[in-house]
């Protein structure tokens, strides 16, 4: 990164740490030239202690590292924005986030895709969408296509059922994804990169 004004912070910049796919905030820490330097060639979220006056790199003992995925600065050069993504709680408390009810954009769909990863491992045949997955993608596949007619037809029709049926769309279309190893992130990348 370059022309970070380092001098207006005495060296250290606050950084706000940012969940890459949900965009919840995690946390808040310090990261002087050094600790930025070792973040970008790690890729992993290195912060200056303040109170122990030394670096430290977020899950050294915990095993909870952040996974940078992009860092960004302010308009002034004098604030950090590092989105990035978490292997285990961020707070010490075992919490998530630092921040408690810290919004997210698309946290429901970050919590549906875990359901439905621990609904494919559980195994248990009383399940719907351990069924669509065993089921196999085709079955998946069809599905989908059928969801996707039934908002079009509540749409034309103007029957109240439009957002019902969405939602029907929506986690199909999940579990799909979920089933080919893709994440709802994913599209929202690909989204990203064709608004450019």
């Amino acid at each position: 990164m370059i022309n970070l004004d380092w001098k207006k912070v005495n060296g250290l910049m606050p950084a706000i740490i940012q969940d890459s796919e949900t965009l919840e905030i995690l946390m808040l820490g310090y990261m002087n030239k050094e600790a930025l330097e070792k973040t970008q060639k790690s890729g992993y979220a290195t912060f200056f202690s303040r109170t122990r006056n030394c670096l430290w790199t977020k899950g050294e003992t915990s095993g909870n590292k952040l996974d940078v995925k992009k860092i960004l600065h302010d308009c002034d050069n004098d604030t950090l924005l590092v989105l990035a993504k978490n292997s285990g709680p961020t707070c010490h408390l075992g919490q998530n986030s630092c921040f408690k009810e810290a919004p997210a954009s698309n946290h429901i769909i970050t919590e549906l895709e875990r359901t439905i990863d621990f609904r494919f491992d559980e195994g248990d045949i009383n399940s719907y969408t351990y069924q669509l997955y065993k089921d196999g993608i085709k079955e998946i596949a069809k599905k989908v296509t059928e969801e996707a007619g039934e908002v079009s037809i509540a749409a034309v029709t103007n029957d109240g059922q439009v957002i019902n049926e969405s939602a029907d769309l929506v986690y199909h279309l999940l579990v799909m994804l979920r089933k080919l190893d893709m994440n709802f992130s994913d599209v929202l990348d690909e989204l990203v990169t064709r608004s450019k």
